[in-house]
């Protein structure tokens, strides 16, 4: 009994905190005059378990117990159901929502996710908080709740000061001084996601060299932490504008650590040994397995195709300039059916040096620092490279097998 109790337990509080948000939503009219007992803040989310939530969330709460008011403004979601949702993801044209929601349920959410939650409360007059409530309660209006969204520059954390700086103009005041230290874009995603991850290391192959540059004080905002730290520091009319953080859930501790044989580090180091050593077979029995030249051909062709998508057919801004397009030429997938072929071509003895070469020129690209790639892929290189250039001995040496 207690295990089926502990099983029905949470998704009837999330029955409950609904059916509250429904009644708080019902409390709303096309105008409503906040209290003096109102106050305003900014919930600063951490990082979760999964992909959408590795970089924390940002959001408005608008509290006025006196007419039942305790909701949050999320600019940090989107809809499962739009019209083909995948392509428009992939595509970077997928459209991002304001939604207004009971903050018990909010907070629920975050609780059951064990992830930290913390608030600041804005301090600042009754006039200036309907003024941002009003500007809230338009925003949220259907013709106005869909934006754009970018990964680094309109996501929901830069949407907060955004907001706030529509709201207050010139009377609030940015500080470029808040960081102690800054750093590039690609850094900065390193902090809330491991190299040696596959989400790391797919984010590292998607990404351009456009992201390698020093971000900005206001670019690191994109993060909903550099939001919450800027609020710290910034004044309103030159008076401090947040109180706090104040914490509202602390996670409870959990073993964080991965395992490595699930890691891509542990994989890519079995696939190196294992091209090595079956290139090592047909070395010393004058042979060539032409399956996995199709495949050592083909894989990268295949990402070659994919940076090009990405950088030239979306409206991701963080996909241009990827030189991961070098290592990964996209003809190496029509070249990948030529090596298939018990004898191809002579010219498939150059190709296998100029691929080489272009292994060589990604290094120095990332020696001199126009792109900096994942230090996982150092396991795949030398996988390519070994047998680069036992297919250029291969061909310029006439095969038993």
């Amino acid at each position: 009994m207690p295990k089926i109790i502990a099983v029905i337990r949470k998704p009837l509080k999330k029955v409950l905190f609904l059916f509250l948000s429904v009644i708080s939503f019902s409390a709303y009219c096309q105008k409503v005059e906040l209290t003096p007992q109102a106050q305003i803040s900014i919930i600063t989310c951490g990082a979760g378990d999964e992909i959408y939530s590795k970089f924390g969330h940002s959001a408005i709460r608008i509290k006025d117990s006196s007419q039942g008011i305790d909701v949050v403004y999320n600019y940090g979601t989107f809809d499962f159901t739009t019209p083909n949702f995948t392509l428009k993801f992939a595509r970077g044209k997928l459209d991002y929502t304001l939604t207004r929601q009971s903050f018990p349920y909010f907070l629920l959410s975050y609780e059951e996710e064990n992830r930290w939650v913390k608030e600041q409360i804005l301090k600042i007059g009754l006039p200036e908080k309907q003024e941002l409530f009003n500007l809230l309660e338009t925003n949220y209006l259907p013709q106005n709740r869909d934006y754009k969204y970018d990964f680094f520059f309109n996501n929901c954390s830069t949407k907060i000061w955004d907001v706030l700086k529509q709201s207050y103009g010139e009377k609030l005041a940015f500080k470029d001084d808040y960081l102690n230290e800054q750093f590039t874009h690609r850094q900065l995603i390193r902090h809330n996601v491991p190299v040696n991850s596959w989400l790391g290391f797919g984010i590292d192959l998607a990404l351009g060299s456009v992201i390698d540059d020093t971000a900005t004080p206001y670019e690191h905002m994109f993060l909903p932490y550099y939001t919450m730290k800027q609020l710290e520091v910034s004044t309103l009319d030159n008076e401090v504008f947040t109180s706090g953080p104040e914490s509202l859930f602390e996670p409870q501790k959990t073993d964080s650590s991965s395992i490595f044989l699930l890691s891509p580090g542990f994989w890519l180091t079995i696939f190196l040994i294992a091209v090595l050593l079956l290139t090592f077979i047909d070395f010393k029995y004058n042979t060539r397995r032409r399956w996995l030249d199709f495949i050592l051909f083909f894989i990268p062709g295949i990402i070659g195709l994919g940076v090009i998508f990405l950088w030239f057919f979306t409206d991701h801004t963080q996909t241009a300039g990827n030189f991961n397009i070098i290592w990964a030429f996209p003809a190496h997938l029509f070249v990948a059916f030529v090596v298939a072929r018990k004898r191809g071509p002579n010219w498939v003895a150059k190709y296998a040096l100029f691929s080489l070469g272009l292994i060589v020129a990604s290094m120095f690209i990332w020696l001199v620092g126009l792109q900096i790639f994942s230090p996982l892929l150092m396991l795949v290189w030398l996988a390519l490279a070994a047998r680069y250039l036992f297919l250029f001995w291969s061909y310029k040496k006439p095969l038993l097998a």
